[in-house]
């Protein structure tokens, strides 16, 4: 996994799909990066989403990895 730089010089276009999941998880309290990584599963037609409803659970799976570490 690549060394990110602070918030404010992230890319997270430039970054790959699963570096940004991997980012996301790893800070959760970031709301720009959760958001561009709720755009790309949006935007991926491969991403098969059963609801909104799963989108919604992306937060609390992230919190729930967290404390399991």
């Amino acid at each position: 996994m690549k060394i990110f730089t602070p918030m404010s010089q992230l890319n997270f276009e430039a970054m790959s799909q699963a570096d940004l999941r991997a980012y996301v998880i790893s800070h959760p309290e970031d709301q720009e990066g959760f958001y561009a990584l709720a755009d790309r599963f949006h935007a991926d037609p491969r991403t098969k989403l059963n609801s909104l409803e799963d989108l919604d659970k992306l937060p609390e799976v992230q919190r729930a990895k967290q404390r399991a570490k």
